[in-house]
């Protein structure tokens, strides 16, 4: 898809600005967040695209640890394994290396050497990086986190998407990406009002892709994400060619009141749907209470998400220990310094409650599938909550034009695999170029 000069000129303009522009840190967002160089208020609204960057002050990092140092600990749990949650060891000793050996500079670094903007759309300040391919021709492509990740998920697919040439793959398969924080989350301004669920961030996405210049672009996600790209399917915005989405919404609705019911398996069921069935009839007895808290209460689980570093670690650890592609044990894939890069960057952003009304205003079973009529591909990765059966994901995707079981990698696959998620992108969205 060949560029016109005038949006070279304006990406010319765009990137020289974020060259003579930097971004102070102020009380505008939190104490830890970032806000746009003093200019006049015309001037900054004009420009619509304003240049980002990071800078935590050192005493909110120095309170942190103060905090981690005098953390309360409960009792160690009555049982050998973590069926009543993350162990106390585990935690104590994550917390010992969070406030003794742990550098928030080195993430905020490799941050800030990335093109970051901000902008704002539907009276929120949108933060989000911009990369494009050197390749033309490159494919525009949104990727889009969930909870409890971050844009952090996919800083190691960055240049294995633009620079594919690098890593194996084909000039034309390169892709722009651009990668949004969704609202309430990182660096993206927190939402004071009701209202912003699933497809208010989808169009939200619409607007920031056709702001930016793109003409035609793909979506891409798990988790929330992939909710939001299946949200930005129903709506098809002009330009949206298509969407991939590792996390999918296949559970058909008979299958799913039997579920909610605690039902056995009915029979009939390939061994592919009854083995979907039982993974998610086991996640619904023991491993969503975090949801049912969020859905329901965000606000009051807050309080000691937003006050205790600990608790915080504990809450977003679980998951990385419940769904990544590890038996339990997260740092066999993601090291201790990434998996505080992303818990740090929730406790700087004082985001914990922001994030977590996601869920309130969701409301909704994710799993349950979805009508999505414009071309969809679909890849499945082994250590996700559960693995969607093609049969399933074909009646939910009209247009499945990919489906794929990936051989490794859990629910922050582009994260933990990102070798294999790149590939699967590449082979995924090829049929639309």
């Amino acid at each position: 898809m060949s560029e016109t000069s005038q949006r070279r000129s304006r990406r010319e303009f765009i990137s020289l600005s974020a060259a003579a522009m930097t971004v102070a840190t102020t009380g505008a967002f939190g104490p830890a967040s970032a806000t746009p160089a003093a200019t006049s208020g015309s001037a900054r609204e004009s420009a619509r695209i304003r240049p980002f960057r990071i800078h935590v002050e050192e005493r909110e990092l120095a309170e942190l640890r103060r905090r981690i140092a005098a953390t309360r600990w409960p009792d160690r749990e009555t049982v050998h394994d973590r069926s009543q949650g993350v162990q106390l060891a585990t935690m104590q000793e994550l917390a010992h290396y969070w406030g003794t050996a742990y550098n928030w500079r080195t993430i905020e670094a490799k941050l800030n050497s990335l093109p970051q903007f901000m902008t704002r759309i539907d009276g929120l300040d949108i933060h989000f990086l911009h990369i494009r391919s050197r390749h033309a021709n490159a494919l525009p492509m949104i990727l889009t986190h969930g909870w409890p990740g971050s844009i952090l998920e996919f800083l190691k697919v960055i240049d294995p998407l633009t620079n594919p040439t690098a890593h194996g793959g084909r000039a034309q398969d390169a892709f722009h990406l651009v990668i949004p924080s969704m609202p309430g989350y990182g660096f993206s301004e927190r939402p004071t009002t009701t209202g912003w669920n699933p497809a208010r961030i989808a169009r939200a996405w619409a607007v920031l892709m056709e702001r930016l210049g793109y003409k035609h672009f793909v979506s891409q996600g798990g988790d929330w994400g992939a909710v939001v790209s299946d949200k930005m399917a129903v709506q098809k915005p002009p330009g949206l060619l298509g969407i991939h989405v590792n996390f999918p919404a296949t559970v058909p609705p008979d299958i799913a009141q039997k579920l909610e019911c605690g039902y056995p398996a009915p029979a009939g069921l390939s061994a592919d749907e009854k083995a979907a069935y039982d993974k998610l009839a086991d996640f619904y007895k023991t491993g969503s209470g975090y949801s049912a808290m969020m859905v329901t209460r965000p606000q009051t689980v807050g309080y000691g998400l937003t006050d205790s570093p600990a608790g915080l670690a504990a809450w977003i650890y679980d998951k990385f220990a419940a769904w990544t592609d590890s038996g339990g044990h997260p740092d066999r894939v993601l090291t201790k310094d990434e998996m505080l890069d992303d818990i740090t960057l929730y406790w700087v952003t004082n985001t914990a409650v922001s994030s977590a009304r996601l869920y309130w205003e969701n409301n909704a079973n994710n799993f349950d599938a979805v009508s999505v009529s414009v071309p969809a591909a679909v890849s499945v990765f082994p250590g996700e909550i559960y693995q969607a059966p093609r049969s399933w994901t074909e009646r939910s995707y009209h247009k499945l034009i990919y489906f794929n079981k990936a051989p490794r990698g859990g629910h922050f696959a582009a994260w933990e695999v990102p070798e294999i998620f790149s590939d699967e992108l590449r082979a995924a969205f090829r049929s639309l170029r």
